[in-house]
């Protein structure tokens, strides 16, 4: 039965589905209402709804989240290795469902999850890449698609804005361990720039090489601090930085094409430098010796406009109600995770690797680590506010 709105339950009511809550109970979600949370720590979850004042079912299992009824679609915003199953098991229930990101841990359980999702093709399946919504990053695709960057040449990100303290990695007992996160800034902080690489260039690296340092900067056992190198297929190359120990930090995104170069200063500021002749052509064509393309520099932006998780939310409700089609289909998910998954599998058998990666060598690899890691500590049940750490 379609509906004016859709019921959506929130599934971990940490950190990040304490957002989500508080758009949906603020009515902000023009297609959506709030119809019910889940949180597996009771204590938590009674807390979070004497929080928020909730008047709507609460549940300590997602299983019975799903049997009673009272939604039609779930935000899956748990640890990351319960993305997939959660999912899955709100498909084969009927409900709609979105991830967050990043859609999961390991290659394997993402394609299992899609394949869950194709053969439910009547469910809407989302993730939760709001950055996508970032104007800057929606030009920059746009002129890629459009040709005026011409072919693309290089990649370069250093993305090192998200620095966290040891209080940060100590507030949950999964955080940064193999165990309960499956990795660490890659998984946690970095899942939305390494959807933005792919999606904004318009194609996957297709080999790896990657330095992961675990616990160089805090008491953690996962990676904290990546210098990624990339390969694509049309010749291209990449590098990719990131940490969580840089203070003060840097978000820089710069593409390189035979037109011109785009750079993307946190997010925001957006200029172009237009070369006046096609580098390749210049190349051929130029007898001085010395010299290169003249070029005019334009600042196309300088101050991108994002709804972020709104946005992505409402369009959501909204593909549930059959209002508008849906903006970031879930299967999209596979290709961050890929790619996290290809720096570690580099690190961890010290050579470049061929992408996609052998999904079972991963695994493997991370149950290694899985087996020898730390022991989870107990849940502290401590939610930190997130509001402008996005």
């Amino acid at each position: 039965m379609k509906r004016n709105k859709a019921r959506i339950g929130v599934v971990g009511f940490g950190n990040q589905g304490s957002v989500y809550v508080r758009l949906l109970k603020a009515g902000l979600v023009r297609d959506g209402v709030l119809a019910a949370v889940c949180d597996n720590n009771e204590a938590k979850l009674n807390a979070q709804c004497e929080r928020f004042k909730l008047n709507v079912p609460r549940f300590t299992s997602h299983e019975a989240m799903l049997r009673s009824g009272t939604v039609d679609a779930v935000i899956v915003t748990t640890p990351h290795y319960f993305h997939p199953p959660i999912v899955i098991d709100a498909l084969h229930a009927g409900v709609h469902a979105m991830s967050d990101k990043p859609a999961g841990v390991y290659t394997k359980q993402v394609k299992e999850m899609i394949a869950a999702a194709q053969a439910h093709p009547e469910l809407v399946f989302a993730i939760m890449f709001n950055q996508r919504t970032n104007k800057a990053y929606q030009r920059m695709r746009q002129m890629i698609q459009d040709g005026a960057l011409g072919a693309i040449k290089r990649v370069n990100w250093i993305i090192t804005d998200w620095y966290r303290a040891q209080s940060y990695y100590d507030s949950g007992a999964w955080r940064a361990t193999w165990k309960g996160e499956g990795g660490g800034v890659l998984f946690n902080q970095a899942p939305h720039q390494l959807d933005l690489l792919p999606w904004i260039l318009g194609m996957m690296p297709c080999r790896m090489q990657a330095h992961c340092h675990f616990g160089k900067w805090h008491d953690i056992e996962t990676e904290d601090d990546v210098t990624a190198y990339m390969e694509f297929p049309n010749g291209a190359t990449g590098v990719f930085i990131t940490s969580t120990a840089d203070c003060p930090g840097t978000n820089r995104l710069e593409i390189l094409g035979t037109k011109g170069k785009l750079v993307c200063e946190n997010g925001q500021k957006l200029t172009f430098t237009e070369n006046k002749t096609d580098e390749r052509e210049f190349n051929r064509t130029y007898k001085g010796g010395f010299g290169s393309p003249k070029t005019k520099q334009r600042v196309l932006m300088r101050h991108s406009v994002s709804k972020m998780h709104l946005e992505i939310l409402q369009n959501f409700a909204a593909a549930i109600v059959g209002r508008e089609p849906l903006k970031v289909p879930g299967a999209d998910g596979i290709n961050g995770v890929e790619m996290m998954d290809a720096m570690l599998l580099s690190q961890w058998l010290g050579k470049a690797v061929e992408m996609p990666i052998d999904d079972d060598l991963y695994l493997a690899e991370l149950n290694k680590r899985i087996e020898t890691g730390r022991p989870l500590r107990e849940e502290s049940g401590v939610v930190l506010d997130t509001k402008g750490t996005y």
